[in-house]
């Protein structure tokens, strides 16, 4: 394992915080001043929705913190969780589920899962362990699936044998139709609320037949859904008004959504979100609300044409709280809960791919207020994050690392 030590200071000029956040998000650290980390020419003349929408004020993490590579032997690691034990259940794009422990065993791949189609951006993606796991050993995964008239992201569950060699009785419970052959944008994440309801996330799976699917409310493709552990539409589930609206959407409007959180005190979702050439996004969900895609979108096709209207608001649609150009790719993400590092608390940390780096946002009032840019130096795509029982975050990356992140001691 290798293990590197980071000591910075904030800087003597940081003002305070005059009240607390509205939203109740202990956020009590002086605000962020330092120069935004972003300095790329963006790729659009686009003017923000309001101040602090992109390149937030930077942030300085002052407690020394350090990084160790627990494994680099995973093959191309797509969703980390943890299990109650404090072990993590990882899944490997070709379709591997595996566990390693906090020391880096890593184990032989676990058996039962249904085919994944891993071509493109497809495979297994996103999981999470049922609340009661220490109970009922049961696992919900999102992967890519061939159907017929083409691939579908799926939502499928199993229960994970006493021995950990298999996943029994694996059932798909979700499909986002319809199918589409493209193998681009499933979305992939999957958590629970605190309801016990599922929350998934779809891709509009990028080609242009499907893109203003995203704004279909008789489309599961561009979506959140909120489904129960058996696939049926959760109960609340908003109301979209419209002859045809799958009962099981909670937002729409979505482009290939890598990235589901929720909020340690308000218990809001939060969501990150692949832009084209520009526009990666980080929303607050809401249930029944519209984000966009691809009416309005802060970025251009990636040949350089507008979008549409070239239009970033609209009445009905929301605006992201936070947006990038040029885009970091924005994948998993999780808040930091605790205080191990104390100005980190209630932070939201994402994985970027192309960016290279995990984005520490500060947020406050449901504003990003700071950005920090952590681990850079390591040039890894960081696929997912999670945080364990131990407040240690662990991170996964493309190139098949397994990161822990703590205060070091």
């Amino acid at each position: 394992m290798r293990k590197t030590t980071y000591t910075t200071i904030f800087s003597a000029f940081m003002v305070t915080l005059m009240a607390c956040s509205s939203d109740k998000d202990n956020f009590s650290e002086p605000l962020p001043d330092g120069p935004p980390v972003e300095t790329g020419e963006p790729n659009t003349t686009y003017v923000p929705a309001f101040e602090g929408q992109t390149r937030a004020n930077g942030a300085t993490t002052s407690t020394p913190y350090s990084s160790t590579i627990i494994t680099s032997t995973l093959s191309s690691p797509w969703g980390i969780t943890s299990l109650p034990d404090g072990r993590l259940l990882i899944t490997e794009k070709d379709g591997n589920l595996r566990i390693v422990t906090p020391s880096g065993q890593v184990s032989e791949p676990i058996q039962g899962l249904p085919a994944v189609n891993n071509s493109g951006q497809g495979g297994l993606l996103g999981l999470c362990v049922d609340p009661d796991f220490a109970t009922n050993r049961m696992v919900y995964w999102v992967f890519s699936e061939a159907i017929s008239g083409g691939n579908v992201t799926a939502v499928a569950k199993g229960r994970l044998s006493n021995n950990e060699t298999l996943i029994e009785a694996p059932t798909v419970i979700y499909r986002a139709n319809p199918a589409n052959g493209s193998d681009l944008h499933y979305g992939g994440r999957i958590l629970f609320d605190s309801t016990g309801n599922l929350l998934v996330s779809t891709g509009e799976r990028s080609v242009l037949e499907t893109r203003p699917l995203a704004q279909s409310v008789s489309a599961g493709l561009g979506k959140i859904v909120r489904i129960t552990t058996t696939g049926a539409p959760a109960s609340g589930n908003p109301n979209f008004n419209q002859t045809g609206a799958l009962p099981e959407l909670y937002s729409i409007g979505h482009r290939n959504p890598q990235g589901l959180a929720i909020h340690p005190v308000t218990g809001d979702l939060w969501q990150s979100e692949h832009g084209p050439r520009g526009g990666d996004e980080i929303n607050r969900v809401q249930a029944g609300a519209n984000y966009g895609w691809p009416t309005i979108t802060y970025g251009i096709e990636y040949g350089g044409e507008p979008i549409g209207d070239a239009i970033q608001q609209q009445e009905g649609m929301q605006q992201p709280v936070y947006y990038w150009d040029p885009v970091i790719s924005p994948s998993g993400m999780t808040f930091y809960r605790g205080n191990r590092v104390p100005e980190w608390q209630n932070n939201l940390f994402v994985g970027a791919l192309s960016g290279s780096h995990i984005a520490r946002l500060v947020i406050s009032n449901n504003k990003v207020v700071g950005e920090e840019r952590l681990l850079g130096q390591e040039n890894q795509r960081f696929r997912d994050i999670t945080q364990t029982a131990d407040g240690a975050l662990y991170a996964v990356t493309d190139q098949g690392r397994l990161y822990k992140i703590d205060k070091t001691n």
